[in-house]
């Protein structure tokens, strides 16, 4: 799920659904705008840029468009 990410263009909407420190899971959407070799970057709307780790993704979703 993680191949999706990693190979997703800057700048393509996506959802993301990741674990939480506490062990709860919460989603990102919005457009990727970042990404390196461990985290990826989405601007959401209500948290503004938000840093995932990809050890944390549980699902992913590009959204077309």
């Amino acid at each position: 799920m993680t191949d999706k990410l990693r190979s997703a263009p800057i700048g393509q909407r996506v959802t993301v659904r990741f674990r939480l420190e506490d062990g709860s899971a919460t989603d990102a959407v919005g457009p990727l705008t970042e990404r390196d070799e461990e985290t990826l970057v989405v601007e959401t709307r209500r948290r503004g840029a938000v840093r995932i780790r990809f050890d944390t993704v549980i699902a992913a979703r590009i959204i077309p468009g």
